[in-house]
């Protein structure tokens, strides 16, 4: 059947048909609990490809499923056929009619590359699920999503107002009010089917904003206009392939202002939600301390009135004054703490906090995973704090836990719970529960979906919702549309079972022999790999801001080089059914081949996916008694060769030969180096030896500062690109921090990281070196003395790596906590220490480990401090270490460069350029032409010429 189906499409379509391993293990889940692997995978070029690969799929009795970003909760963007990938071509907004207010677009694509071609008209979509970077218009549709502004906007089959559709059984129709225009089969049997039961059509469905469980029959009686389209919004692709829509677009608000209110407990938030309507906010959200978690306490302190739980109340205006005024009224209302914020970084704070959600919920406070399937049920508001009142009694007595939040001004809930899904006593669990929770729905008069649909999660259990007579009739509605049932078939009616396909069954019940600890994840890499529930923040392609993850992915837009499309790889290899290689397989090396290794993955995913330290567990038992690339042993290895140079004072020689055409090139062929990149140039004197050589105790003298002899030392690390590329940065750290009346001392010589041998997989040698490295600065470390580490990427090891790798050594966690960055030590041990005024405005680049795992709070207010004005570039440089410089990664390697930094630089010619890392130094040099400093040389100039 495989070849066979395959053979047919590929002449057929003139899109992309994929039935590969790769291909097909990247589409076995979406963001549920389910998994369905798939025939194959086509991504057509436009309809009448659609129509063809359903011709053959017909022809060979295939199911077919649609899907847009994957990020369906309920398991209906997952089929055993061939899965329709329509965010490949198929992704365009071909019109916006501004009089109108209405915009056309294909299935594929992304909500907000529509809400940016609206709003230069000063128009959006309505609806605007958490997920708007990455969701389609396709899968909004086939959900009937609708987001957070859905109280002032509605949902999706609100703002749909024509449809261009695709049957199973080659049919073309224009869906919108009205039978007219249809096939004759199908208008004569919708007018029928709707006339036959008006009783049960007007009665059956409960009446409630958020009300999306079952096909919205009741749309197609007479009395409002049998608006097929919407009946069909929310079909979750049973019963026609979307190819167009016509939607509706509103009026963006000239000002916006959030209105923050704090309540005792969720309970109080929820009584208080529906009254606050009356002043027609565009949200109103809820969300309790126990999923906000550190964040109150963090950065986000100042933002939060005092309370357990939230309301964030959004009011527009025509003008800043207006906004702030009605959000001040809705303050007013409350007999509670809040507080009005206007300001635009603080609104965006805050709302990403709420937006992550979906994924921070995945990870309770004390690490246990939990999952949807109980993720978007709504009651009337009225209701909903009764409601929650209960569900947490009903969690209580099951003995589960999660954190509630949501569109609490319309009553929709959405919750991950600790199920045990991957023990049969947990699913049993899972199920009982479930049957128990959709009575307690069902009690309160409400739907079981209020935003996602039922997928395979729910629908089994919308007899209990709908009863018997209208569940019967869904099949008549299905059957009609469908009839050989080929259209995403156990979806909403005849439904699998909610405890089958559960995507953790083919996991290993044991734990993998893994080389890191995962310490967030009991030590096991299959929960490691798991932690990636699909919410695909890692495939925002338009997201403005200091994010990194994932450029790989933004450079190529392919599935397989986002951070999800990764970790989808690695629970196929552990799973072995479709990548059957296990640890030797070639589809997951080469997703992770143009994984750079940049860590953005760690802080931006919101579940903290590190696809960094999953690639170098993989080279590490793919390579395993196995010859490597070269660039594993020359770049991997550079810490000893370089060591090795300066030994016998040969960097003069190597320079040269470094330069000349003929020798380097050849030089780079053997070294599998890219031959486009140039060779950085060594240092004559390491920075160390300029240590050793310099007079003892030369801090400059001034007043306020204490006698260099009696000053408190701080350990600088010497780290290799320091030594042996920039010993420039370090000379300006030794002057900055004596300024600041500090002795630095170094930890003695051929002390290392790891780094490139962590990076390249290597990970029997990194140990090795990270013990020795213990070894010697361990003694150094008393209680709380700091390790100044001035390349941020050997910061980010020492500070994660270290441990993990060395998670049986106390001294590695004692180091690892000792570690400051420049910024971070000046700020945390010479806090009345004032830098030099430099007062010029910057460019330059953020360091993807800092942002990562280090931060960049303090170099911030350290550049301000020191009047350097502007904001350095997000995203990555492109270089990320050896990754840059390896053969075959010289192009991407440049797009990611041009995806933020290089157009900051030419925006800022006169700037001053600053790069803390050594790599983007590198990088900016190379590609831009221009000369990046680290802060410490900045500063250190300051000092000198005071």
């Amino acid at each position: 059947m495989h070849e066979e189906l395959r053979k047919a499409l590929d002449p057929a379509v003139r899109g992309t048909v994929d039935f590969s391993p790769a291909g097909r293990a990247l589409v076995t889940m979406d963001a549920s609990n389910y998994r369905r692997v798939p025939l194959g995978v086509v991504a057509p070029r436009d309809a009448d490809d659609v129509a063809a690969a359903l011709a053959v799929c017909r022809e060979h009795g295939v199911p077919v499923t649609p899907r847009g970003g994957g990020t369906s909760i309920a398991g209906q963007a997952t089929g055993e056929g061939v899965v329709l990938d329509f965010t490949r071509y198929m992704n365009a907004v071909t019109g916006i009619d501004p009089q109108e207010r209405t915009a056309v677009v294909q299935p594929g694509a992304v909500l907000d590359d529509l809400r940016a071609a609206a709003a230069a008209h000063g128009l959006t979509f309505g609806p605007d699920p958490s997920t708007h970077g990455r969701c389609t218009l396709g899968g909004m549709i086939g959900n009937n999503a609708c987001g957070a502004h859905s109280v002032a906007w509605g949902t999706t089959a609100d703002n749909v107002r024509g449809l261009d559709v695709v049957t199973y059984a080659g049919e073309r129709a224009r869906l919108g009010q009205g039978v007219e225009g249809l096939p004759p089969r199908l208008a004569d049997g919708l007018r029928a089917l709707a006339d036959g039961h008006l009783a049960l059509l007007r009665t059956g469905f409960p009446v409630l904003p958020r009300r999306i469980s079952g096909y919205a029959l009741d749309a197609l009686l007479p009395e409002r206009g049998r608006d097929v389209a919407r009946a069909f919004t929310g079909s979750e692709g049973t019963l026609g392939v979307v190819t167009g829509a016509t939607v509706r677009l509103v009026e963006l608000p000239r000002a916006r202002a959030l209105a923050v209110l704090g309540f005792a407990d969720e309970g109080g938030a929820a009584d208080a939600a529906a009254a606050l309507l009356v002043h027609g906010p565009l949200t109103v959200e809820g969300m309790a301390a126990d999923l906000v978690g550190d964040a109150a306490a963090g950065d986000l302190a100042g933002d939060l009135p005092a309370g357990a739980a939230w309301l964030f109340v959004e009011t527009g205006g025509a003008t800043e004054a207006e906004a702030a005024a009605r959000a001040g009224e809705v303050c007013r209302s409350h007999d509670g703490p809040s507080r009005v914020v206007t300001r635009p970084g603080e609104q965006r704070a805050l709302w990403r906090l709420r937006e992550d959600a979906a994924g921070t919920a995945t990870r309770l406070p004390d690490g246990g995973e939990a999952w949807p399937g109980w993720e978007d049920c709504a009651v009337p508001p009225e209701r909903l704090g009764a409601y929650l009142r209960a569900f947490r009694e009903l969690l209580a007595a099951h003995g589960l836990r999660g954190a509630p939040y949501g569109h609490f001004g319309e009553g929709c809930v959405h919750v991950r719970i600790d199920f045990d899904l991957t023990s049969g006593e947990g699913v049993r669990r899972y199920r009982r529960f479930s049957g128990e929770l959709a009575d307690l729905v069902v009690a309160h008069g409400g739907s079981l979906s209020g935003e996602h649909g039922d997928g395979q999660a729910r629908a089994e259990l919308l007899p209990r919702m709908y009863g018997p007579e209208l569940v019967a009739l869904f099949g008549r509605f299905k059957d009609l549309w469908d009839p050989d049932g080929g259209l995403n078939p156990g979806m909403l009616v005849r439904p699998y079972r909610l405890d089958e396909n559960l995507r953790f069954d083919v996991l290993p019940r044991r734990p993998v022999d893994v080389e890191f600890g995962y310490p967030d994840d009991g030590g096991d890499f299959g929960t490691a790999v798991r932690r990636c529930v699909g919410v695909a923040k890692c495939r925002e392609t338009a997201r403005p801001g200091a994010g990194v993850m994932c450029p790989s992915y933004r450079v190529t837009r392919e599935e397989r080089h986002s951070t999800r499309g990764r970790a989808r790889l690695l629970h196929e290899m552990l799973a072995g059914e479709v990548v059957t290689d296990g640890w030797r397989s070639e589809e997951v090396r080469e997703a992770l081949d143009l994984c750079l290794s940049c860590k953005g993955c760690r802080s931006d995913c919101p579940v903290g996916v590190d696809m960094a330290t999953y690639k170098a567990e993989f080279l590490n038992r793919y390579y395993a008694g196995r010859l490597r690339p070269a660039a594993h042993y020359a770049l991997g290895g550079l810490p000893v060769w370089l060591r090795a140079v300066a030994a016998v004072r040969a960097a003069p020689l190597v320079n040269a030969a470094a330069s000349a055409g003929v020798l380097a090139g050849a030089g780079k062929r053997l070294a599998g180096v890219a031959p486009e990149r140039g060779i950085p140039e060594l240092a004559r004197e390491p920075f160390s030896r300029w240590f050793a050589r310099r007079p003892p105790h030369a801090a400059p003298e001034a007043p306020d500062v204490p006698e260099a002899p009696d000053a408190p030392d701080v350990i600088l690390w010497p780290d290799t690109f320091t030594e042996h590329f920039a010993p420039s940065v370090g000379r300006a750290a030794v002057r900055v921090l004596e300024a600041a009346g500090r002795r630095p001392v170094l930890p003695g010589n051929g002390i290392c990281c790891g780094l490139t041998w962590v990076s390249t997989g290597r990970l029997d040698r990194a140990r090795t070196v990270m013990r020795r490295t213990l070894d010697r600065v361990a003694p150094l470390l008393g209680a709380g003395r700091p390790l100044v580490v001035l390349e941020p990427s050997c910061a980010a090891t020492l500070r994660t790596d270290l441990p993990e790798l060395l998670h049986e050594d106390p001294r590695a966690r004692q180091l690892s906590v000792s570690v400051r960055t420049f910024a971070q030590y000046l700020e945390e041990f010479a806090p009345d220490w004032e830098p030099p005024r430099i007062d010029r405005p910057v460019v330059g680049q953020t360091h993807c480990h800092q942002h990562a795992v280090l931060g960049d709070a303090a170099e911030r207010r350290l550049r301000e401090r020191a009047g350097l004005t502007g904001e350095l570039s997000g995203g990555c440089c492109g270089l990320a270490g050896n990754f840059g410089f390896e053969q075959g990664h010289y192009e991407v390697s440049v797009a990611c460069a041009e995806e933020q930094l290089l157009p900051s630089l030419r925006e800022g010619p006169g700037k001053l350029v600053l790069a803390d890392g050594f790599s983007c130094r590198t990088q900016i040099g190379q590609l831009a032409g221009r000369r990046a400093r680290h802060l410490a040389e900045v500063l250190g100039e300051g000092v000198g010429r005071e």
